[in-house]
């Protein structure tokens, strides 16, 4: 337990820690800690399953004096299922350290606001929320004061960008301390993100964590080609074939989604369906079907590959590629884990090849299949026009030397030159 006692975090979370068989920290850990214990702003960008949450809880709680009864740390995350994750992982560390003198609230859109206004009278230390419902309780109720908050975590902050929340957490900051810590983690830093950065950070410590392969070593992914059938019918055809524990299909809208679900529990295929749009009721029964592993497949936008820890994911169905090409790796993230085996099956077309090429720049390697009779059948290529890896090139595409000039010859000269022989 050296690694994390060299750290200098709290003694008591070494507890925790050697309870849950931690025995080094990761490379995020092990390079944003020390910056975060000192009380800098820091950016951490990795990928999913890297350890960024216990980044910034670790050094978080080490930093808490009880003592003072005001918020002294916000974390803020973009949807209801990752705060309460989160909330999972904070009052574990605590209690497994024996640091219940630290109070923690859970205030996240979709419970009872009254109940949050009520769970704060007495001030927490650290709260956990969702933009919404910080932004309420903060900005419109004046129920949670934040003018003593000395650090606020945005997890998740590209995901907090498209789904539209960074004006609520500014309006939210604004009322903070000018000294106030902001700790960032995100799998990626769009440019749009960076006015957001440049207003409240001060010269942050960057730690871009790249993955050593884009995948792990038990992760097949596998390409079927469209041809001229129709996607929801072939994804219905494909994931009835894979008999899966537990496999995610992902769409790029809400409303693919929502038709995609209509057509498997028509063909007999128990289903969930995530996306953003979601009551909360029908949300906490998805998740909780999905937790109890009642239901094999659950149909899901890009809401479900960012931070959710959905255990026991044994295959993934891509209806078609994302239209950012990063989610991707994040959608191939959530099978796989901790040593195990997992396979990613995406449905493409002839418009998908020059985004295929992007993937297989970045080392993702494919194999090909496609659905026979019923059957999965291997096959050697995708179809006319791709080829793995390169450019297929034409022979009167080939480039000639523009400085050589073919020399002329004279009528009747082919022929005598063949006499000659």
């Amino acid at each position: 337990m050296s690694g994390f006692s060299r750290l200098e975090i709290d003694a008591r979370l070494i507890k925790h820690l050697r309870a849950e068989d931690i025995d080094r920290p990761t490379e995020i850990q092990e390079r944003l800690i020390p910056p975060i214990l000192r009380g800098k702003d820091v950016i951490g960008q990795s990928q999913t399953g890297t350890g960024k949450t216990l980044a910034f809880a670790l050094p978080m709680l080490s930093k808490i004096h009880p003592d003072i009864p005001r918020v002294q740390a916000i974390v803020a995350a973009p949807t209801r299922e990752l705060a309460e994750q989160l909330y999972q992982v904070f009052h574990k560390c605590m209690r497994d350290s024996g640091m219940e003198e630290i109070r923690i609230r859970r205030v996240i859109g979709g419970t009872d606001k009254e109940r949050n206004m009520a769970n704060l009278k007495k001030p927490p230390h650290v709260v956990i929320a969702t933009p919404g419902r910080l932004h309420d309780l903060v900005i419109k109720e004046n129920a949670l004061d934040v003018h003593h908050v000395r650090t606020l975590v945005i997890d998740e902050a590209d995901q907090m960008l498209e789904m539209g929340f960074l004006e609520s957490l500014d309006q939210v900051a604004a009322r903070m301390p000018e000294a106030l810590q902001m700790l960032v983690f995100s799998a990626s830093i769009p440019q749009r993100l960076q006015p957001f950065l440049k207003k409240y950070m001060n010269q942050p410590r960057h730690v871009h964590v790249k993955p050593e392969q884009p995948a792990p070593e038990k992760l097949t992914h596998y390409l079927i080609p469209l041809r001229s059938r129709g996607r929801q019918q072939l994804a219905v055809e494909m994931a009835a074939l894979l008999r899966p524990y537990l496999c995610l299909i992902f769409v790029n809208t809400k409303k693919e989604a929502e038709a995609l679900t209509d057509q498997f529990i028509a063909h007999g295929l128990q289903t969930e369906c995530m996306h953003g749009d979601l009551s909360p009721r029908a949300r906490k029964r998805a998740m909780r079907n999905i937790e109890r592993a009642a239901v094999p497949y659950v149909i899901c936008t890009d809401i479900a590959a960012r931070g959710m820890d959905i255990k026991g994911v044994s295959h993934i169905i891509n209806l078609q590629l994302p239209q950012d090409l990063d989610y991707y790796l994040h959608r191939s993230g959530r099978t796989a884990r901790a040593g195990a085996s997992g396979e990613v099956f995406t449905i493409v077309s002839k418009e998908d090849y020059p985004a295929l090429h992007q993937l297989q720049k970045h080392r993702f390697t494919f194999q090909y299949l496609d659905i026979k009779k019923g059957e999965w059948l291997e096959i050697d290529q995708l179809g006319s026009g791709y080829a793995p890896g390169r450019q297929r090139v034409r022979p009167q595409q080939k480039q000639r030397n523009p400085s050589h000039k073919p020399k002329k010859i004279k009528p009747g000269e082919k022929k005598r030159r063949r006499r000659r022989k």
